[in-house]
């Protein structure tokens, strides 16, 4: 694998991409010798969370790619212009941007629905035979978008959130967060990362085999 999109949905774990695991991904990407490419929407954010005491701001508005720029120092590329064709691979990052900004999921629930140009990307990727990963909440993604094609993935050992990907379509699979679930057949693979992990070092553990299987995916 040698280059690979990195799909963010802002910054910051309530109203964005999860920081952690962004970096841990990017981490894992350099250490195996691949370049990463940060992408995300241009859009506006659903709603803007305050971190320090978890109030929304109700008078406040972000750009979800200008707030994904803070995680790739500046070198973001907005998601209508990437070319799958020229990538190995793609890796969607957690945090409730991804429940928010990407899809419906935070206030549709079961009947959520996902972003037009994320959608039109998983299918577009799926279609040209390229491995994505999928960690924390960003399965959901997969599942609605693939929901033809009756993936594997996990959240974790979330139930109810385990039934609401499984009404899309999509098979769950429980798993901890130092391992991953790999649909061999469609090329997907996913880890809980932090619906799991209750420290840095069990979120890195699943990214890195994250990261290592669609290498392995890629050859």
């Amino acid at each position: 694998m040698k280059k690979a999109a990195v799909i963010l949905s802002g910054c910051g774990v309530h109203d964005g991409s999860e920081i952690h695991e962004a970096v841990l991904t990017l981490l894992a990407l350099e250490r195996i010798g691949a370049k990463a490419i940060c992408a995300a929407p241009n859009i506006e954010q659903r709603e803007v969370v305050n971190h320090n005491n978890g109030n929304i701001q109700d008078d406040e508005y972000r750009n979800v790619l200008e707030e994904s720029a803070r995680i790739a120092r500046g070198e973001i590329h907005p998601i209508n212009r990437l070319d799958v064709l020229n990538l190995d691979a793609l890796i969607f990052v957690g945090g409730f941007g991804v429940a928010k900004n990407l899809s419906s999921f935070a206030s549709d629930g079961a009947a959520y629905d996902v972003d037009p140009m994320i959608r039109s990307l998983i299918a577009d990727a799926y279609c040209a035979g390229k491995p994505m990963g999928f960690m924390c909440i960003a399965p959901i993604l997969a599942a609605a978008a693939l929901s033809t094609k009756k993936i594997t993935l996990t959240i974790g050992n979330d139930r109810e959130t385990a039934e609401k990907i499984e009404a899309q379509g999509a098979r769950h699979q429980t798993c901890n967060a130092r391992s991953v679930v790999v649909d061999q057949k469609n090329k997907i693979v996913t880890t809980p990362a932090y619906m799991e992990a209750k420290n840095l070092l069990e979120a890195e553990a699943g990214i890195n085999k994250m990261v290592e299987s669609l290498q392995k995916l890629c050859l």
